[in-house]
């Protein structure tokens, strides 16, 4: 189900459906959803002084103005760097990641209604939430032996009890 929804924007792209603009944001806003576990309101509010390319991770403010390292996939670096090079978009360390083609930031509830459009594509259920995702990273993780512990970090928890529902 994941491979397909991570899959749709581009085939939408593919099929004339969607812009090429849209189809990489859209793609990357995904990967940076489930591929680091983020909160929707997290990556909203990522800017580019909080990406670390090299080291492959981003800087989030979580609930309660709390930091922690979220992780960003090789898949999510390419689509981070072919995004911003291929629409020339604004890199300052201030600047949104995730942009309208104007290159305004985007808002939780524009992220919402994109999700549904490639929930339809995919043929998945239209419930799904962008938090489903960071659900789905979390339980992907502990399903493949990650430490739950460490899950618990990653997605800023602050009660293992949180972290356990996963399990």
């Amino acid at each position: 189900q994941m491979n397909s929804l991570l899959n749709a924007p581009v085939l939408l792209w593919k099929d004339g459906k969607l812009g090429e603009f849209e189809a990489f944001r859209d793609s990357l806003v995904l990967e940076l959803l489930y591929g680091g576990g983020l909160r929707v309101s997290e990556l909203c509010a990522l800017t580019h002084k909080h990406i670390d390319l090299l080291q492959g991770v981003a800087l989030v403010s979580g609930k309660g103005r709390k930091e922690r390292l979220c992780p960003l996939g090789p898949t999510a670096i390419q689509c981070l760097r072919i995004f911003h090079k291929r629409f020339d978009l604004d890199a300052a360390p201030e600047a949104p990641v995730i942009c309208d083609y104007r290159g305004r930031r985007m808002d939780p509830r524009s992220i919402q209604r994109m999700l549904k459009t490639y929930l339809r594509a995919a043929g998945l259920p239209l419930d799904m939430t962008p938090h489903k995702l960071r659900h789905s990273f979390a339980t992907h993780m502990l399903d493949e032996g990650a430490d739950l512990r460490a899950v618990q970090e990653l997605l800023g928890h602050a009660n293992l009890s949180t972290t356990q529902i996963y399990t």
